[in-house]
């Protein structure tokens, strides 16, 4: 620090020229939230400027701390402190440059890395996660800081939350698994301004409550001035001598704080999302030049302070062995006698073929949101070499996908294991990992209504509509921004775990409670976007996938007996290679039938897209689940149930043929 100027003049005066310009930002953008970003000019100044250890040529350094900005309106004030120390930005990291004032004055314009909210892919990689959909970066600060235990790496991750955002579900998940699993290493900052969008929060997230309630989490809370240099930095250091102890509980801050510190203007009225311009900035400008005056004569300046650079990384690791062949790895369990009965449901051989990633690949680890006795990803938790690699996040699936979104920042393969069903409860977190660029893995079991017993709270039926929109696009590495996997047997399970492995990117893949017969073998090549033919015919093309090609492969015999000639594929991904299909659909005088053991909006809609962009003349019959359906206690009640049984299938099929049924 230079001689003669006090931390907390420094601070200050620092503090204040981030305000200014995230004032000033704003403005330029015609669109932003300055008065939270002001609020945070402090505490972002101790941070940024003083307390990480990081690096400004190398943000995203792996051992470097990390800063989350949960509350991710508030980034302004996090571009300004970007602009002040010459962070490196830019989407092609060998072509990174120092953030400029200019910069952060292109705001939220089309072509800039300063995005309006925080987002990595668009270039600014001081962040691990793209977050501003309020509730979630507390769990990616809890998958980095599990990342970091892994790798031990003394690393220490800021998450900074807002008082209005802390009502969140999602909020009490994260800090529940914080607090369960001893992470110490994640230091949680609610900024307690007391305003929300419409006005004043709830006496429920009040400075007050905040504290009790983290305290009844199990936290060692400390509540400050968030505009006390003195205050935020004792705060900071006291955090810096517990991180990573396990013998002490996990700590929090509680900042009470001013939206639009420094500025009378800004506190009068409701300015939440509304930038200053015109005369009231010129008045706002002034104020705060007022209270820059009031607490220091000086400027402030990034050379003010001393930032300490992370330690060295280790090496990055590597080294990844080939997947066994699916019969090897049977044969390794002990279960050959399971592969002679041709019959294993295609949960169990995604655990085995997630027990046999995590032998060969070091960077492949799995959560699982207590059921993984369902999912089968307790094979993996169980193996003894594997065991620190499993991550128990109980029944909280939004906290586990956002927490796998740290440890895909942190260079980790995260699979995520839950019921189908269950991941609708993470869609905004799943497109949200999506919009990061995560690659994440995410598979869900008892998905369709062969689930039959447990009925349809358990079942996953609108899951591939959903998913398949995010097929329908293109995410920052110009590939599908996720890809849905349907395996139909065993085989073709445990190889598409390996290739999920493999991509780059987020995939979901559902699978199935009920034993399946053997379709395939090990000499199978699966990959994405293919799909298989089982059965080459010339009157209709029938299309299954998961269940339903076990369905339609009984429906063959009953159309042989009717004398029609089907074709039938396992359209195993989404999407798929579209020209073969058609030229599939052609071989079968432009008869096609969909099947499909989910809501409409799948594998039907995907199809119908592809005939009606090709121009040429098609007829298309979509049979899905076009009921909502209750438990039975067998697959079959409830198949017949929604009418996707072989004989359904035979009468759609004659019915599109003009014969008669």
């Amino acid at each position: 620090m230079e001689t003669g100027m006090s931390f907390e003049a420094a601070v200050h005066a620092q503090a204040i020229e981030l305000d200014r310009l995230a004032l000033e930002m704003t403005a330029d953008a015609g669109s932003g939230h300055p008065s939270t970003a002001m609020s945070l000019g402090h505490i972002v100044t101790v941070l940024m400027f003083s307390a990480m250890r990081w690096s400004p040529e190398v943000p995203d350094y792996p051992s470097s701390d990390r800063l989350v900005l949960s509350e991710g309106h508030a980034v302004p004030i996090v571009y300004a402190a970007a602009a002040r120390l010459g962070v490196q930005i830019g989407r092609d990291p060998s072509q990174r440059r120092p953030m400029t004032i200019d910069d952060a004055m292109r705001l939220r314009e089309a072509d800039s890395e300063i995005d309006g909210h925080p987002n990595p892919v668009e270039g600014f990689p001081f962040f691990d996660a793209a977050t501003g959909s309020l509730g979630q970066g507390l769990s990616v600060a809890a998958g980095i800081a599990e990342a970091a235990r892994l790798e031990n790496m003394d690393k220490r991750v800021f998450c900074i939350i807002g008082d209005g955002e802390s009502r969140e579900g999602q909020v009490a998940e994260a800090l529940d698994y914080i607090a369960e699993r001893g992470l110490t290493n994640v230091l949680t900052i609610f900024n307690c301004n007391e305003y929300g969008q419409t006005g004043r929060v709830s006496d429920q997230q009040s400075a007050e409550k905040l504290e009790a309630k983290l305290k009844a989490f199990g936290f060692d809370v400390t509540v400050i001035d968030g505009h006390s240099p003195a205050e935020i930095k004792d705060a900071l250091d006291a955090f810096a001598q517990r991180s990573g102890d396990s013998s002490v509980a996990p700590m929090a801050i509680v900042a009470k704080t001013v939206k639009g510190w420094g500025s009378p203007t800004l506190q009068a009225g409701n300015w939440h999302g509304k930038p200053a311009s015109g005369d009231t900035l010129t008045k706002v400008l002034d104020e705060l030049n007022e209270r820059r005056n009031e607490l220091t004569t000086a400027l402030g300046s990034g050379d003010a302070f001393t930032i300490e650079p992370p330690a060295q990384a280790p090496a990055p690791e590597f080294a990844t062995g080939d997947l066994p062949s699916f019969s090897e790895a049977m044969r390794s369990r002990d279960m050959e006698s399971t592969l002679h009965t041709g019959r294993l449901a295609t949960r169990k051989a995604y655990g085995i073929a997630l027990q046999q990633l995590g032998r060969v690949n070091p960077r492949v680890v799995t959560l699982d949101a207590d059921v993984s006795n369902s999912t089968f990803a307790e094979t993996f938790a169980k193996d003894p070499d594997l065991a620190s690699r499993f991550f128990e996040c109980r029944i909280g699936e939004q906290n586990m996908v956002s927490a796998a979104v740290g440890l895909s920042a942190s260079g980790f393969i995260p699979f995520c294991s839950t019921f189908g069903k269950f991941f609708a409860r993470a869609i905004d977190q799943i497109e949200m990992a999506i919009i990061s660029g995560a690659n994440i893995k995410l598979v869900g079991s008892h998905v369709g209504v062969s689930l039959a017993a447990d009925g349809p709270s358990q079942m996953a039926l609108p899951d591939v509509a959903w998913f398949r929109s995010l097929s329908t696009v293109k995410n920052h590495l110009g590939n599908p921004a996720c890809y849905i996997l349907q395996p139909a047997d065993a085989y073709a399970a445990y190889a598409l775990t390996g290739v999920m492995a493999e991509y780059e990117g987020a995939c979901y893949m559902r699978t199935l409670r009920p034993d399946t017969e053997f379709l395939y073998n090990d000499d199978t090549v699966f990959n994405l976007g293919g799909f298989e033919v089982l059965n080459e015919g010339r009157d209709v093309l029938l299309c299954a996938s998961g269940y339903m090609v076990h369905e339609a492969n009984k429906a063959l015999e009953l159309l042989d007996k009717n004398g029609i000639s089907a074709t039938l594929v396992d359209l195993y991904s989404l999407p798929f290679d579209e020209e073969a299909l058609l030229d599939m659909a052609n071989a079968n005088n432009g008869y096609i039938v969909t099947l499909e053991d989910n809501f409409g909006g799948g594998i039907g809609s995907a199809v119908a897209d592809a005939l009606a962009e090709s121009g040429e003349g098609f007829t298309l019959e979509q049979m899905k689940v076009d009921r909502i359906p209750k438990s039975a206690r067998t697959p079959d009640e409830v198949i017949q149930m929604v009418g996707l049984s072989p004989e359904d299938i035979l009468n759609r099929c004659l019915t599109m043929l003009g014969v008669p049924v």
